[in-house]
């Protein structure tokens, strides 16, 4: 087999990704690039890279989807204490305010420290709700209105 020389240039640091492969790997730089030209040639490198570029497509797009979940129970989360403080705190006598500054002081520390906590575990809480109300649904990634559907089908049964 006859061999044809080609002088190509390249970036210096592909230049010396170049050298340290073929380097780790003990072969030649020329191998290293007649390997890749041929992979790239070769008829089935278009249906590799597209389906490469598919399985990463769709495994953003459930990230996407478990941040858009994720997001929506903490908007509904946030929402629903706000009612519910709005509903149910009462007003302070200005007589009593200071005591109550220094209590609010005292529940947002341990609020902080418990945070802290939460998140040196590594966990979230919002995964936490997630899987405690739905573990079935939870593992295949299920979507906030597939668990709402969920939710409302085992409320009415």
């Amino acid at each position: 087999m006859t061999q044809h020389r080609l002088n190509v240039f390249i970036q210096p640091e592909h230049s010396k990704r170049l050298d340290e492969l073929a380097a780790k790997k003990g072969v030649s730089k020329s191998s290293i690039v007649a390997a890749a030209l041929a992979s790239w040639l070769s008829p089935d490198a278009a249906d590799q890279r597209e389906a490469a570029i598919a399985k990463r497509l769709d495994r953003l797009s459930r990230h996407a989807e478990r941040l858009e979940r994720d997001q929506n129970i903490q908007i509904e989360t946030l929402a629903l204490f706000i009612r519910y403080f709005l509903t149910v705190s009462t007003l302070v006598p200005e007589a009593h305010q200071d005591a109550a500054r220094a209590q609010g002081k005292v529940r947002f520390k341990q609020f902080v420290e418990q945070l802290g906590r939460h998140l040196l575990r590594g966990r979230s809480l919002v995964r936490d709700v997630v899987e405690e109300l739905h573990p079935q649904g939870h593992e295949f990634g299920m979507r906030m209105d597939e668990a709402a559907t969920l939710a409302e089908a085992q409320e009415r049964a």
